[in-house]
């Protein structure tokens, strides 16, 4: 497992909005200067549920990719590429479902939610019901220790661990995999005894600490290549051969940005503002806004509380600001208009470095595609290593 390394993505079926950016791009801002970061375009994905409006997705893949460059991602930091153009992917995701039990797949919780959602499309295909083990596949190609998601997200991940111990158990045991181990001990040189003390410690005392002790130990080992690394992963916890790692979840924050009519800001809603939305736009679209209803007239008081607009307050003003709001609204010394004006502000504000950062991919449209062929490049050398271990314990060679 490569503990440091990040995979995420983003299907592409329109434009961005400013909830994409609250609830997933600025994380990933945050994330590329600590984490080797992957971050993907699931055009695949795409397709799952928008496999009959096709036309939107090869638009929508180029202004997605401008949205994170313009939101701060930086190429230089992390491997944009997209996830059709890495052909593993969907090797992976085959060799998957050959191992994967049909019932993992049905108790997943968001495909019954999902088919009562968009129950005015036809979703009774394998594409959407397959999803989660794409999805797996996905993370698994490129060995992540880490995927940033949501709490709804979590049982696809739970799913990815048992996808993974389930093939590991299959084919991880190898014909002289003791053997392999033991020698792969001596290659960690003085370390290696205090490896096998750690390991009996675990396997005889069940002592979490000893496990945790050899795992940074090995992580830690200048002298061994990835075969070597992976059986003493395995070798450790009396396993064979770990080809896949289990991923561990990232939590993240829920989105907290709300729309423009105070529920989530969401494209099915229609009720958001786009990541480089232009600040007339911005602005009539805010200065439009329902307000508390109990203000019929300007003279009546308000409550902040039944008002949508403030919302947006909690997350763009300051407590001064807040503060001047909510004296305003309940004495009626503001009027909204008023009240909805620092908003804009704050919106445009937060939106002029990404005009700024795109404009120079907008002027060069190949510089984008350049980024990204170098980064589907990068990503294919990692998810054909992964590939080539996979065909070789399926018996399919390479």
């Amino acid at each position: 497992m490569f503990a440091n390394r990040i995979l995420s993505g983003m299907r592409p079926t329109g434009s961005l909005h400013l909830g994409h950016y609250h609830g997933v791009i600025k994380n990933w801002v945050e994330l590329q200067t600590r984490h080797d970061c992957y971050f993907m375009v699931a055009d695949w994905h795409a397709l799952t549920t928008n496999y009959d409006e096709v036309a939107i997705i090869e638009k929508s893949i180029w202004e997605m990719v401008i949205d994170w460059l313009a939101s701060g991602v930086d190429p230089e930091q992390a491997t944009i590429f997209i996830q059709s153009k890495v052909p593993q992917h969907a090797e992976l995701h085959l060799a998957l479902s050959m191992v994967t039990p049909l019932g993992w797949l049905e108790r997943v919780p968001t495909y019954k939610d999902q088919m009562d959602k968009l129950n005015h499309k036809d979703l009774a295909t394998y594409g959407f019901l397959g999803y989660p083990l794409l999805q797996a596949a996905d993370i698994l190609v490129y060995k992540a220790g880490l995927v940033p998601v949501g709490e709804d997200q979590v049982p696809h991940i739970e799913l990815t661990r048992e996808v993974a111990r389930r093939f590991n158990n299959l084919y991880g045991r190898e014909p002289n995999f003791e053997e392999l181990a033991r020698a792969a001990v001596k290659k960690i040189g003085k370390a290696g005894k205090q490896f096998e003390q750690l390991r009996t410690r675990y396997l005889q005392d069940g002592d979490g600490e000893a496990l945790l002790a050899a795992r940074e130990l090995l992580a830690a080992s200048q002298n061994l290549g990835n075969s070597d690394r992976e059986r003493l992963q395995g070798y450790l916890e009396n396993k064979g051969k770990i080809i896949l790692p289990e991923s561990e979840a990232l939590l993240t924050a829920a989105s907290k940005m709300p729309g423009l009519d105070g529920n989530k800001m969401s494209k099915s809603y229609k009720n958001t503002i786009t990541m480089r939305e232009t600040p007339e736009e911005v602005s009539k679209k805010i200065r439009a806004m329902p307000t508390d209803p109990a203000r019929v007239r300007r003279t009546d008081a308000g409550n902040p509380d039944k008002c949508p607009v403030w919302q947006l307050h909690e997350v763009y003003s300051g407590n001064d600001t807040k503060q001047w709001v909510k004296a305003g609204c309940t004495s009626a010394g503001i009027g909204c208009l008023e009240c909805k004006q620092p908003v804009i502000e704050a919106v445009v504000r937060e939106q002029q470095p990404m005009f700024e950062r795109a404009e120079k991919y907008l002027a060069n449209p190949n510089l984008v595609k350049e980024i990204v062929f170098e980064g589907c490049h990068k990503a294919e050398l990692v998810a054909r290593e992964t590939m080539k271990e996979v065909r070789e314990a399926m018996g399919l060679g390479y």
